[in-house]
């Protein structure tokens, strides 16, 4: 433990050492250099960094402790005391993915109905745990050093296996990039599309608030393109004039449509007539639990070459682990990769070795089927409390995923609505923020439900009943 480093001590002036060492401790506390809690060197090792007596430095903290600087911890050592009082902290810098998933600081209330407000249920802590210490034993010094800018190879060969088997992706390894989620991927694709001579992308309405801005400010124009009950107008979309664009197809976000199948073939028809991008972000692949109707593979098996497909394992794992990954057209890998150069060295290479672990050995299987039971029940009890408490609204859209879209009868004051809720302690998402426009359609609530247990859901739901009742 070292502090002398920026200890300057004037050997020949008239100041003593003991003075010189306690100002400098007392500058550092006032301007924040040293944190409360911090611990510091003992006055044996600080006498022998600095080369003095220690009773100069014993004399110096002993000074430090009576005026309130330091304390004495028993079997700790000397210490900055923990209750200074500091300046308001700087307000926090905004997020690109504020008022998205899980990139908020929400109010602290009972019941949080935010999609993502309270995170992926069920983390398989025991699991990874031993799939990391596996990966760890097994890691040779090569392993450790930078990884390549794509992922490390096993991981991209398990992911192109379990993409295959799972989504119907038609990939290689040499395909597959590993990132850091999917606000990386996009940022990587914002970065190599202009040099495309592509400018704009369509983006869903409704849709993702945090992506459509992340597009604007990552210099691409965002064009709003119209969703309904069969996922993305195609026709508007052709007319746009755009050459890229971005689509959730299998689960759209936020009202749940899976794109249709002559919807399907008019968008790849598109793509190739205007020599276009698909973007397709398949965000909550594997969460699939509705009873009707299985998952629609990937919309890239349709076009290999003309779709990139993206996951990221924030709604089935956690977003925490900053993982996400994309299968691109070969022609698009040198261009992704010259932008991932210049952001960063590439994905943590332990977490990447721990999942290629977690996928090979069957426990990201295993993990899928406990949480889709989990969210089928918590899926099940919300669409009861809305069928009970909520005459005119309906969860709508298959059930899959970690939020659900609740319609609202037509005369509702959405605005009314999430304000009056907030007052008894039930935080809602109105659908509005999530169109491009103020009013762009019609109310509806965009609900976390993952999180909530059975009774939970009943509660809450109750809660937004009790406004409306007094609307």
């Amino acid at each position: 433990m070292s502090l002398h480093a920026t200890v300057a001590l004037v050997r020949h002036s008239g100041i003593p050492l003991t003075s010189q060492i306690q100002r400098f401790i007392r500058q550092e506390v006032t301007e924040g250099a040293l944190h409360p809690g911090t611990r510091l060197p003992s006055s044996r090792r600080l006498a022998d960094d600095l080369g003095v007596s220690r009773s100069v430095v014993v004399e110096a903290y002993g000074q430090l402790v009576a005026e309130g600087y330091l304390e004495a911890v028993q079997g700790a050592g000397t210490q900055v005391v923990r209750h200074l009082e500091r300046a308001a902290p700087a307000p926090p810098v905004p997020s690109l993915l504020d008022d998205a998933h899980g990139a908020r600081r929400d109010p602290p209330v009972r019941w949080n109905l935010h999609p993502g407000g309270g995170g992926v249920p069920g983390f398989p802590r025991r699991e990874w745990l031993a799939c990391y210490q596996r990966a760890l034993n097994a890691a040779d010094p090569a392993a450790l050093g930078y990884p390549p800018l794509a992922g490390d190879a096993r991981l991209r060969v398990e992911l192109a296996r379990c993409l295959g088997r799972m989504c119907g992706v038609r990939s290689t390894p040499e395909q597959v990039m590993v990132t850091a989620g999917f606000a990386q991927t996009l940022g990587l694709l914002a970065a190599s599309l202009p040099q495309l001579g592509i400018g704009s992308l369509g983006i869903e309405n409704p849709g993702h608030p945090g992506q459509r801005r992340f597009v604007r400010e990552s210099g691409l124009r965002p064009v709003p393109l119209p969703v309904d009950g069969e996922g993305l107008v195609v026709e508007a979309l052709a007319a746009s004039g755009v050459r890229a664009v971005l689509v959730t197809p299998a689960h759209q976000f936020p009202t749940g449509a899976t794109l249709s199948g002559p919807r399907r073939e008019a968008l790849v028809r598109w793509a190739r007539e205007v020599d276009g991008l698909i973007i397709e972000d398949d965000y909550d692949r594997g969460l699939w639990y509705d009873r009707g109707a299985g998952r629609p593979p990937a919309l890239q098996r349709l076009a290999p070459d003309r779709v990139v497909y993206a996951g990221t394992s924030s709604k089935s794992l956690a977003p925490g682990l900053r993982l996400g990954w994309l299968a691109a057209p070969v022609p698009l890998l040198d261009g992704l990769l010259r932008a991932r150069a210049r952001q960063d060295l590439g994905t943590d290479v332990l977490t990447q070795l721990a999942f290629a672990e977690f996928l090979r050995g069957g426990a990201y299987d295993r993990h899928l089927r406990r949480l889709n039971s989990l969210c089928r029940h918590r899926h099940d009890a919300l669409r009861e409390a809305v069928r009970r408490h909520l005459p005119g609204a309906a969860v709508v859209g298959p059930a899959a995923g970690l939020h659900a879209y609740v319609t609202l009868p037509r005369h509702t004051d959405e605005a009314a609505l999430v304000a009056g809720a907030l007052r008894r302690s039930v935080l809602l998402c109105g659908a509005a923020s999530h169109h491009a426009r103020p009013g762009g359609g019609a109310p509806a609530l965009v609900v976390g439900h993952a999180h909530l247990p059975r009774t939970g859901a009943e509660q809450a739901v109750r809660e937004v009943a009790a406004v409306l009742g007094g609307a």
